[in-house]
């Protein structure tokens, strides 16, 4: 397994490999991985010839006042799981690589990232549109793969994609979960014990949103009603949002549910803001 922390060098990298035929799947990452990362990386083995995944904590999509500079970091942890993987490549560059001197081009793909996350987070998928554009550039995929528990982002990245007329597909993937139900996420390592039991309440929530839709309820109030009152037992946690969401142009749904719907949540447990969703009528969804 290589790692390349040079950005040109990874180019020309990418490069001989298209040349040469063969096909490239590409995870982006921030590191500190999990099992839902490993995931991911199983399904890029599967689909490509080349694995790449990167690992760049991008300084852009974090406010001010978030945790960039005490964000989980573990180089040679990630390194283990990624080479366990099957990972060929590693793409780690640095921040003055990524961002130089005098940088000052956004990517900014507008009304589907003022939703959900995008209202409380105003400039974060600026940061990550921005640099998921500069990593196709780099790596030059076919395939990258996102974690649909950040759907809004893989919703994003896929508008983008379409947009620019991007030579790659964005590949969605399921969300991976605890034993317990909760998502995986690096953030959860932020969790007290008490948080911690208590944060299974989000996917809780949305278990009993989906069991009602497929029982046929379709009625957005008693829907959310439904996922209000199952938070209610995460007395530590404090809700950023729940909201439903039209698939996949993120528009506000009415009153009733008639298509694919995104139920959306964020719930921050002191130093941790954890989201989590489910897709109503998924079945009606061809992306």
């Amino acid at each position: 397994m290589k790692v390349i922390k040079d950005i040109k060098e990874m180019q020309r990298e990418s490069e001989g490999l298209r040349s040469s035929g063969k096909k490239i799947a590409f995870v982006p990452t921030m590191g500190y991985l999990h099992d839902g990362h490993a995931a991911l990386l199983r399904r890029g083995r599967g689909m490509a010839d080349i694995l790449v995944m990167s690992l760049f904590v991008n300084p852009t999509q974090f406010a001010p006042t978030e945790d960039l500079s005490n964000y989980p970091r573990d180089f040679e942890r990630d390194r283990r799981i990624a080479e366990k993987e099957g990972t060929d490549i590693i793409f780690a560059p640095d921040a003055k690589g990524m961002y130089p001197e005098g940088y000052q081009t956004e990517v900014s793909v507008r009304e589907i990232s003022k939703p959900l996350c995008g209202a409380s987070r105003p400039a974060h998928f600026a940061g990550v549109a921005t640099v998921c554009c500069k990593l196709f550039n780099i790596v030059k995929p076919h395939f990258a793969v996102f974690g649909e528990k950040d759907f809004q982002q893989f919703l994003v990245i896929r508008r983008m994609v379409l947009d620019l007329d991007m030579d790659l597909e964005a590949v969605p993937f399921p969300t991976v979960r605890e034993p317990d139900g909760l998502a995986m996420s690096s953030r959860n390592v932020y969790l007290t014990p008490e948080e911690r039991a208590q944060a299974v309440c989000l996917s809780r929530s949305l278990a009993l949103a989906k069991e009602a839709c497929e029982k046929g309820e379709r009625n957005v109030q008693k829907i959310l009603l439904l996922v209000l009152g199952a938070l209610e037992d995460a007395r530590l946690g404090k809700i950023d949002y729940v909201d439903m969401r039209a698939v996949p142009s993120l528009e506000k749904v009415g009153k009733t549910i008639a298509g694919p719907t995104l139920l959306a949540l964020a719930v921050k447990f002191g130093k941790a803001r954890l989201i989590d969703n489910t897709v109503l009528l998924r079945e009606l969804w061809n992306p």
